[in-house]
């Protein structure tokens, strides 16, 4: 039987980014399996501007055959607004160029703040006929131990589709996941309920 240690290793071995940051493709219409704990869910969703039934739910509804359709001038964005600050490590996002064609976004940018008026940016990258779904981290700064990029705590994260493929006016994003950092499942044992999740971390200090 693979012990709890040896699953986590082998999550973190599928998962493996590129060090220098560049964007991964993970082949498939399916979400990735990633070691990193999706928290979009505890964040208010919205978009730039969208199509009647092509909303931001379609972002986070698990279907590869739905998407967000933006109808409006460039640029497009996705906001996510959190209740109080949260670490953001990496964003998956589902793009499809044999599907969406002109629709696909090319180059994109990410920003963070702590609210709407003062977002800055902190990841720009291009992106060349994608398929499938792509993580990135959302920092290049690199962290202490120089083998990944630290976190973004921020209160809200945009997604920006600066540009399409061949030039096309609105675009289409498939699936959109916004990742924390990895959860330290290990303890010393002292503390025999430990708050290790997610949801406890972002209320341990509340008074």
């Amino acid at each position: 039987m693979a012990t709890a240690g040896a699953s986590r290793q082998s999550a973190l071995n599928l998962g493996q980014l590129p060090p220098d940051g560049t964007p991964m493709m993970h082949a498939g219409r399916k979400a990735p399996l990633l070691p990193w704990p999706d928290i979009g869910h505890l964040g208010k969703w919205s978009v730039s501007s969208y199509k009647f039934g092509f909303g931001p739910e379609c972002l986070r509804d698990d279907d590869p055959d739905t998407f967000w359709h933006s109808d409006g001038p460039q640029p497009h964005f996705i906001t996510v607004e959190f209740p109080r600050k949260v670490a953001i490590q990496k964003i998956s996002i589902f793009l499809s160029f044999p599907m969406d064609d002109s629709y696909t976004p090319c180059t994109l940018s990410i920003r963070a703040g702590t609210g709407t008026t003062d977002l800055q940016d902190v990841r720009l990258f291009s992106l060349d006929k994608p398929d499938g779904w792509l993580t990135v981290d959302v920092s290049t700064e690199p962290n202490e131990d120089g083998e990944g990029f630290k976190p973004v705590h921020a209160y809200v994260i945009q997604v920006v589709i600066m540009a399409n493929h061949m030039n096309g006016k609105d675009t289409h994003v498939r699936g959109l996941r916004i990742l924390g950092p990895l959860e330290d499942t290990m303890y010393d044992g002292d503390d025999p309920f430990p708050f290790k999740s997610l949801k406890f971390k972002m209320y341990e200090c509340i008074r």
